[in-house]
C-alpha cells in the first residue's frame, strides 16, 4: 500500500495525514473483496524495513496501528472478516501485541474473508523463521533434508494459499521484500495511483486484469 506520505505531500500535509487516510481506504478494499468472494487479502502494513523512517513517523504508524485494532474488530466482525498478523510482533510494544492477540481470538470464527495485515514484515525475515521453526522441530535432522514441501508449514502465512494476484500502488515496480516465497508464482500488477486513492474499481481492474492473464506455472500449457 505505497504512496501515504506522497498523497499527504501533495496537500501539503503532514505524513501522518497520509497514513491515516490510507487506514480508511483498507475498509474500502476488504469490503470490496468480501463482495466479490475473494476468500484472503494481505496488506502490508509495516516492513521490517521501516523503522528506518524518522522516529515521530513510525511512532506515528504505531498509534495508527493501535487505534484501527481498537475500532475495526467491531466492524470485522459484523462482516465475517478473519483477521490475522503476521511479522516479527515481538518488537511492537506489549500493550499492541496484546490488542493484536485479542483482534485475532475476537475474529477467528469468521469465514467471509480473511485479512492479513504483514506487521514488521518482511519476506527474507519470513524464510528466516520458517528454517529456524523446521530445524527446532527436526533436531535430529540436517538441512540437506528440508524440502520446499517441509517448509511451507513453517512460514508465517501457511494459513493461506500462495499468492496469485500481487498489487504494488504509488508508481513503484518492484516487491520490496513482501511474500518472496509466497509470491513466486504471482501474478504483478502495479498502478500510479496512490493508496489513498485506490478506489474498488481500480480494484475490479485488476482482477479483470488478472483473469486474462495465461497462468502455466513452468508448463507448456494454461491451466
Amino acid at each position: 500500500m505505497d504512496g501515504n506520505r506522497r498523497w499527504a505531500k501533495n496537500k501539503f500535509m503532514p505524513a501522518a495525514v497520509g497514513h491515516a487516510a490510507g487506514a480508511k481506504r483498507v475498509r474500502d478494499i476488504v469490503k470490496a473483496c468480501a463482495d466479490m468472494g475473494v476468500p484472503h487479502l494481505s496488506i502490508f502494513a509495516f516492513s521490517t524495513e521501516n523503522w528506518k523512517r524518522p522516529a515521530d513517523e513510525v511512532s506515528s504508524l504505531m498509534n495508527l496501528f493501535m487505534t484501527y485494532l481498537q475500532k475495526e474488530v467491531d466492524n470485522m466482525n459484523d462482516n465475517g472478516v478473519r483477521l490475522k498478523v503476521v511479522g516479527d510482533k515481538t518488537r511492537f510494544a506489549p500493550s499492541l501485541q496484546e490488542l493484536i492477540a485479542r483482534a485475532e481470538t475476537q475474529t477467528a470464527n469468521n469465514t467471509r474473508i480473511t485479512l492479513t495485515v504483514c506487521a514488521n514484515y518482511g519476506g527474507r525475515w519470513d524464510m528466516l523463521q520458517a528454517t529456524r521453526a523446521w530445524q527446532q522441530a527436526h533436531p535430529d535432522q540436517t538441512l540437506q533434508s528440508l524440502t520446499e514441501e517441509g517448509l511451507a508449514p513453517y512460514l508465517s502465512t501457511a494459513y493461506a494459499p500462495e499468492v496469485d494476484l500481487l498489487i504494488r500502488t504509488g508508481g513503484e515496480s518492484r516487491v520490496s521484500n513482501f511474500m518472496l516465497w509466497q509470491a513466486a508464482y504471482a501474478e504483478l500488477f502495479f498502478t500510479d495511483d496512490l493508496w489513498p486513492n485506490f478506489s474498488p474499481a481500480r480494484l475490479q481492474e485488476a482482477i479483470v486484469w488478472f483473469a486474462g492473464r495465461d497462468r502455466r506455472f513452468g508448463s507448456s500449457a494454461p491451466l
